[in-house]
């Protein structure tokens, strides 16, 4: 049995259309169901969604030094011209 390219497209649409709907009706009753146990245990939603974990990012200390300048450099990311393609122990701190 070989279907053609439009009866197979047509049945991709109505597949796709019924995918959907069970998707909604699940949902539905997904949140219903959320709802009533937020209810019954008297949840917040503090309770539900803890928040969102901060990460405090720094710089790092800095491991080398121009001594020209005296700029300094963590030895993370991207290095400056002042020590790329160079020894960095001459530059270490």
């Amino acid at each position: 049995m070989s279907n053609s390219y439009k009866e197979l497209l047509a049945q991709r649409e109505a597949l796709e259309a019924q995918i959907e709907a069970a998707r909604k009706q699940e949902v539905s009753d997904v949140v219903a169901k959320i709802r009533s146990l937020v209810a019954d245990y008297g949840l917040t939603a503090d309770d539900i969604f803890t928040a969102k974990r901060t990460y405090k990012t720094t710089a790092g200390e800095p491991k080398f030094r121009d001594p020209s300048t005296g700029k300094t450099w963590t030895g993370r990311g991207k290095p400056p011209d002042w020590i790329k393609d160079k020894d960095r122990s001459a530059f270490a701190i």
